[in-house]
């Protein structure tokens, strides 16, 4: 009766969340569970759950998956909002079932948050765990990375049977496959090489063993302290990768032409893939998504047209066109993710607008001073292309101080909080097929996105 009960009121309350405007995400599981605390653990009993987490990518890689269940006809749901509480997750599986919870697809992929993985983990009992990479974030609420690090490993260890799928080249990730009985699919990088310098590693989150404290030393590597590493004190190193990139051919913006393999034993193990994301930190969102296939046993044709197909999520590079210019929204949340949208940057050939959203709510993370810790200096190469830079947020000042001190021409950052002059004054100082590229923090990027869905139709982000 009590089950019957919350899920009546948890559906009438999303229905009414989302007539007036509202996401309606975490507000209708958190009723539910009051109503019946009991209720997520029977909803996801009844599918077959792939859960995902880590710092960076989830959302994407949760995407991919769920584009490549499609082309295999697999029905499935997602808690595509990227509310990935359990509050979130619980209103997905909620808004899923009927009255009754049951369901019409068999499998669920879920995005989690790294905190609440722990909790999240054992009510779930995944049959897939993906874990994408560790980097330092939010440290007013994760605390240390190694303590985001346990958090997962604790939650792992309570689903036994879960196939795990981890990021070979980050060393955090590795620990964990070492340190738990799951079977693993290891997935990572290994035909590419960045030109960053050393120091770059030395400053990186984790470039230091964590079983001896020896400083790594890498054969190769991407970015971060992700890469080919290897422990010259205890011998701790980078294990194979059965689903890797082997070959980087091109990155750009429109996307990135690679050579992948997806299973070690095939006789043809070299795959010419184009994955329909720009980036290096994307590939490795691909190659989580497509371990995770292969975990499935999905057919590799499958997995290939997915990559070839996905379209970008919301927020997550996310492009709009408005007469003939380009609007590009890109979340931005910690320096490692930053520096990598910083990166992208570079490969854009034309005249751009740069325009930051930074707030300092709780989900984005209270303390801003990480800000500091991109390499936000880079923008002066950048100063024959940049027209504007425009500071808005709650925290617009902030950032405007930090270009200041970057040292960026003062003449060129304009504080304006207001979304819709910045996309009125960048139509008027860019010409056709220039870009205005927008880089907020989470709310400042619900908050942005609301309105442009407003202004130009876009799917409501919770779709």
């Amino acid at each position: 009766m009590l089950f019957t009960l919350a899920m009546i009121a948890a559906k009438f309350l999303i229905w009414f969340l989302r007539f007036t405007g509202s996401g309606g995400t975490t507000l209708p599981g958190r009723l539910a569970a009051k109503i019946y605390p009991g209720i997520l653990l029977r909803l996801s009993g009844k599918l077959n759950v792939i859960l995902i987490t880590g710092t960076n990518g989830k959302t994407t890689t949760g995407r991919i998956i769920s584009r490549i269940l499609e082309i295999n006809d697999i029905p499935h749901l997602q808690n595509r909002s990227g509310a990935n509480l359990k509050s979130g997750i619980t209103t997905a599986f909620i808004e899923a079932a009927s009255i009754r919870g049951n369901f019409s697809c068999i499998m669920a992929v879920i995005e989690s948050d790294e905190a609440a993985f722990k909790t999240v983990a054992p009510l779930l009992s995944p049959k897939v765990i993906v874990v994408t990479n560790f980097f330092r974030d939010q440290l007013d609420r994760y605390g240390e990375l190694l303590t985001t690090v346990q958090n997962v490993k604790t939650g792992i260890s309570q689903c036994p049977n879960a196939v795990l799928v981890l990021n070979a080249d980050d060393s955090l990730s590795s620990y964990i496959g070492r340190e738990v009985p799951n079977k693993v699919i290891y997935y990572g990088i290994d035909g590419y090489n960045s030109s960053r310098s050393s120091a770059d590693i030395a400053g990186a989150d984790a470039s230091n063993c964590i079983y001896c404290t020896e400083k790594y030393q890498y054969s190769a590597r991407t970015y971060g302290h992700l890469g080919h590493f290897f422990c010259p004190g205890c011998g701790f190193k980078r294990p194979e990768a059965s689903v890797a990139c082997i070959g980087v051919n091109r990155l750009s913006l429109s996307g990135s032409d690679v050579a992948l393999r997806f299973d070690e034993y095939e006789v043809n193990n070299s795959h010419s893939v184009q994955i329909n994301l720009p980036g290096l930190y994307n590939v490795y969102n691909a190659l989580a998504a497509s371990a995770c296939a292969k975990a499935l046993g999905v057919p590799t044709g499958t997995i290939i047209d997915a990559l070839g197909t996905f379209e970008c999520g919301f927020g997550r590079m996310e492009i709009i066109e408005h007469e003939g210019r380009h609007i590009r929204l890109i979340l931005i949340k910690n320096p490692t993710g930053f520096n990598q949208v910083i990166d992208y940057l570079f490969s854009e050939k034309k005249k751009m607008v740069i325009a930051f959203f930074i707030n300092d709510n709780d989900a984005d993370g209270t303390d801003i001073s990480w800000l500091w810790d991109v390499d936000i200096e880079l923008f002066r190469d950048l100063r024959n292309l940049v027209v504007r830079f425009y500071c808005g947020g709650i925290r617009a000042e902030d950032m405007a101080v930090r270009l200041k001190y970057a040292g960026i021409d003062p003449g060129l950052i304009f504080i304006e909080k207001n979304m819709k002059t910045i996309i009125e004054d960048s139509i008027r100082l860019l010409s056709e097929d220039e870009t205005l590229f927008v880089l907020p923090t989470y709310t400042a990027m619900l908050e942005v996105r609301k309105l442009l869905g407003t202004e130009f139709n876009l799917k409501e982000f919770w779709k």
